[in-house]
């Protein structure tokens, strides 16, 4: 059988949740599937080395400025169709086999409208409608997504598969000091933090960790707040409610994080807080549980079923129990201690080898189709 994917999200050189799953499930596939043979389509040469060289895997360039998917990848569907085509973090071209699956992530935009622009809501809406009516399979990487799936687009149950996410093999605790300060220092961090990993948007309800957070700093003057990733739509918003509470200097904006220094900055951090209105996984509160950093999550969405019991779990639009939460884990080293060993405990439970072992099998459930 011959599987066609399109890598063009694998290949970017900043990479976020969707790039990263990307990346990984291709590089699991690879390493699982000795029987059948890959195509995997990029919109930009791949960095030498950044997938294993295989017999069973040809990589297509097809370099094309705007409107590569429906245009030029399109154009490859119809000159060279693989049996099955898989698309893992973008939209499926006009053009398809039949046999189509493609992944989608989250439906936030339904959720919490008003974090996200008007065209990039309607284009989500209408990329999302289309891949409910067309694709053989969907792939949702949460429970929570299926259901909003089955709930918001009709889609019938048994067309879903859900493949969880993993944390990459190099999130881990981090044990070298000297490292973890080196990391710090080349951010501009102190000793003392608090860490939030992710893209600088409304939906990630930092607005509210900041105001969560001026009740604890006042009682605790050498702690920080690092709220660490690229800036997206609103952004200002949240630097001027930094500004009116007066913490500038305590709230630092240390922009991305390359991936090799984020396994010393989740290490070196007091405790990590993801107050996300809205996830379809919720990747970074994983990867900070596998480094051993305890864990503040949101109580909606998907992330109670990827941080369980082995976080603290609160309302992301109570503030007083974000700031409640928040303290608890700042003044109890024991309840720090209780929730690191059981972030790592359940870290473990995920894994990339059983996210592609799933992956292949809904593929070939859409063989027999």
């Amino acid at each position: 059988m011959h599987i066609g994917i399109d890598a063009s999200r694998a290949a970017r050189p900043q990479r976020t949740g969707t790039e990263a799953y990307s990346l990984h499930l291709i590089r699991g596939l690879l390493a699982l599937d000795q029987e059948n043979d890959y195509t995997l389509y990029f919109n930009q040469p791949p960095v030498f080395g950044l997938l294993p060289a295989s017999p069973r895997c040809r990589q297509s360039v097809i370099p094309f400025p705007r409107l590569w998917t429906h245009l030029r990848l399109s154009a490859e569907m119809l000159r060279r169709p693989p049996d099955i085509l898989l698309v893992p973090a973008h939209v499926l071209p006009l053009v398809h086999p039949r046999r189509s699956l493609v992944t989608v992530h989250d439906l936030g935009y339904l959720h919490e409208p008003q974090a996200h622009r008007l065209l990039d809501r309607m284009y989500l809406d209408l990329s999302n409608r289309y891949h409910a009516r067309v694709a053989l399979r969907l792939l949702a990487i949460s429970h929570a997504t299926k259901s909003d799936l089955v709930r918001h687009y009709g889609v019938a149950p048994e067309r879903i598969s859900v493949t969880q996410l993993a944390a990459d093999a190099s999130f881990r605790p981090v044990m070298d000091t000297a490292a973890i300060a080196a990391v710090r220092a080349r951010y501009g961090i102190g000793p003392t933090y608090v860490l939030y990993v992710g893209t600088l948007q409304p939906r990630k309800n930092l607005v509210r960790l900041v105001q969560a957070f001026a009740t604890v700093a006042a009682a605790h003057p050498n702690l920080q707040l690092v709220l660490a990733g690229k800036q997206a739509w609103q952004y200002r918003q949240l630097l001027a409610q930094v500004q009116r509470l007066g913490l500038a200097g305590r709230v630092l904006f240390p922009g991305y994080v390359d991936a090799a220094d984020l396994p010393a900055l989740y290490s070196g951090a007091l405790a990590f807080a993801f107050p996300s209105l809205y996830e379809g996984f919720g990747m970074p509160a994983l990867e900070a549980m596998a480094c051993g950093t305890p864990v503040l999550a949101s109580s909606v969405s998907s992330l109670p079923e990827v941080v369980g019991d082995a976080g603290l779990l609160v309302d992301p639009t109570d503030i007083p129990a974000l700031a409640a939460a928040l303290s608890r884990l700042v003044a109890e080293p024991d309840l720090r201690a209780e929730l690191r060993q059981r972030g790592l405990v359940r870290a473990r439970a995920f894994s990339w080898e059983r996210c592609a072992r799933e992956t292949l099998a809904a593929i070939l459930q859409a063989t027999e189709a």
